[in-house]
């Protein structure tokens, strides 16, 4: 018979092995100059709190000229896709799939952020790899938009423990703050093309009115959930700005932290695991540009199981989760599955 300190042994033994493959991969992607040096941060940075717009100068486009616009994300491309609606020419950087805290541009990348009247991001260090490109672009005069700007940042909290004044980058876990989106990108396209000003301004309000039924959608999911069992554990810090605004409480996550490219120690597992076994959380829930490996071994040593959410990028066409909208009710839908019963 296995005992309890044994069983215990033996769980953060297969996390050092894994935590160990995890560190020589990680090595190996990192070992380059180019993944080790960051540029200082700038107002205009991903990695800085940017706490007003710029001032916009519009661009004179030649007659069936668009704005060139390069978003970062799949998701902030598809706000813009809605606020522009065939007044611009949108490319997004980082495609269905791709994890934003781990991406680094390609030479196509660049060429198209040079090119770019605007360029949206998301800001509060999110685009991590994009930092050198951004800064240069910035650098250049080009607008670099922070489209998070306005947003009331959160900073990392854990279950019991105070906050790390670091922000979170996620924002678009509450509708709410996509709607901030949107008025920052509507601004944007708005001053730098002032002749189209009132198609963007009602393409805008047509797409704040549909976030605002997802926040009720979401509300009304949330209530077949019974208060005691709202409790998240995900494969990182990635669910703040819902919990907040939906009546949950965080208790942990397998990376204590706000990226991706983070590595939680074998004590952080060691205590992520009491805290699972104490709050009886029936599942764990797991980026799906992530690798799952780690969550499943927690999840095997705590009787849950394993849930898989869209969670930095949108899902590939006929997912379900392949805009902003049907990914946020899809992911929805998979935590009322995951915590409505025991």
């Amino acid at each position: 018979m296995i005992r309890p300190h044994q069983r215990i042994g033996v769980y953060l033994g297969r996390v050092v092995m894994i935590l160990a493959l995890i560190g020589a991969m990680w090595m190996a992607g990192c070992a380059s100059p180019e993944h080790t040096a960051r540029p200082p941060e700038s107002a205009a940075s991903p990695g800085a709190r940017q706490e007003a717009l710029p001032t916009l100068t519009p661009v004179t486009l030649a007659e069936g000229q668009r704005l060139r616009v390069v978003a970062s994300t799949s998701i902030i491309g598809d706000v813009v896709a809605h606020v522009g609606d065939g007044l611009v020419e949108l490319t997004v950087l980082m495609g269905p799939g791709q994890d934003p805290h781990g991406y680094e541009p390609t030479a196509k990348d660049i060429a198209a952020i040079s090119e770019a009247h605007v360029i949206f991001i998301n800001g509060l260090g999110l685009e991590e790899g994009l930092e050198r490109t951004i800064k240069a672009a910035a650098d250049r005069g080009q607008p670099v938009i922070a489209v998070s700007t306005g947003v009331p940042a959160r900073e990392m909290h854990l279950s019991g423990q105070e906050g790390t004044g670091r922000p979170d980058p996620h924002t678009w876990f509450d509708p709410n703050n996509v709607i901030l989106w949107v008025n920052n990108i509507e601004g944007a396209l708005s001053a730098l093309d002032p002749v189209h000003a009132s198609e963007y301004a009602a393409n805008a309000e047509v797409y704040r009115q549909q976030l605002r039924e997802l926040d009720a959608y979401i509300r009304e999911q949330v209530a077949r959930i019974p208060p005691e069992r709202r409790k998240l554990v995900a494969d990182h810090l990635v669910l703040g700005y819902f919990a907040a605004r939906y009546g949950f409480e965080v208790i942990g996550a397998v990376i204590p932290g706000f990226s991706t490219v983070a590595e939680p120690s074998a004590s952080d597992l060691a205590r992520l695991t009491a805290l699972v076994h104490e709050a009886g959380v029936p599942t764990i829930f797991v980026g799906r540009t992530m690798n799952p490996r780690m969550t499943q071994v927690l999840a095997e040593e705590v009787g849950a199981r394993v849930l898989p959410l869209y969670t930095g990028a949108l899902g590939e066409p006929g997912s379900g989760a392949e805009d902003y909208i049907s990914m946020m009710r899809t992911n929805v839908d998979t935590i009322v599955e995951g915590l409505s019963h025991p």
